[in-house]
C-alpha cells in the first residue's frame, strides 16, 4: 500500500468508518438536528453548525493547495457564518460535509507519491498551515477533524442531542 493509498485510508476512517480515535464524523453526526446544531448550550462558544462550516472551508482549503492552488485562508473564511437554520439547510450543510472529503481524497489521489514530501508554501506561517509537508498538513485535516469533532461530541450532549 503506498502513502498516499494509507492517508487517503486515514481520511476514509476518520470522515466514515472507525477510525483509532473514537466515532466518525458521521458518527458524531448521526441524529444532529438543525435545532441541535444551530443550538448554543454553551455561551460564548462555537455551535456545531459553526463547526461542520469550519471544516468544510479547511478541507477545501486543503484539496486547493493538493490542487495546486497557492495556500490562503478559505475563500469562505475561517469561521463562514450560519446563513440558514432549517432542516433543508442543515442537510445540505452535511451533503457539503461529504463533498468537502471526497474532493480531498480525490486531489490526495491525483497526488504523486513524491510531492508528499514538499512543502505547503513559504514562508512557515503557524496560522495559515504553510512550510510544513503535503504528509503533515494531510494528517493535520484528520487530526483538525478529530479535535472539532470531540467539541461537536460535547455540544451535541449539552444540548440535548445524545
Amino acid at each position: 500500500m503506498s502513502e498516499i493509498d494509507r492517508i487517503a485510508d486515514e481520511l476514509r476512517r476518520a470522515h466514515q468508518a472507525e477510525p483509532w480515535h473514537g466515532p466518525s464524523a458521521r458518527q458524531v453526526l448521526t441524529g444532529v438536528t438543525a435545532a441541535t446544531a444551530a443550538a448554543r448550550p454553551i455561551r460564548g462558544a462555537h455551535n456545531i453548525w459553526e463547526l461542520v462550516l469550519h471544516l468544510i472551508a479547511w478541507r477545501g482549503e486543503a484539496a486547493r493547495r493538493v490542487e495546486g492552488g497557492d495556500p490562503a485562508e478559505p475563500a469562505e473564511g475561517d469561521w463562514p457564518p450560519v446563513t440558514e437554520t432549517t432542516d433543508a439547510a442543515w442537510t445540505r450543510t452535511l451533503s457539503r460535509l461529504d463533498e468537502s472529503h471526497e474532493r480531498l481524497v480525490a486531489a490526495l489521489r491525483r497526488m504523486r507519491e513524491g510531492g508528499l514530501d514538499e512543502p505547503v508554501g513559504r514562508p512557515p506561517d503557524r496560522a495559515l498551515g504553510t512550510g510544513d509537508s503535503y504528509y503533515v498538513m494531510l494528517h493535520g485535516v484528520a487530526q483538525h477533524d478529530a479535535y472539532h469533532l470531540g467539541q461537536v461530541s460535547l455540544l451535541k450532549r449539552a444540548a440535548g442531542g445524545g
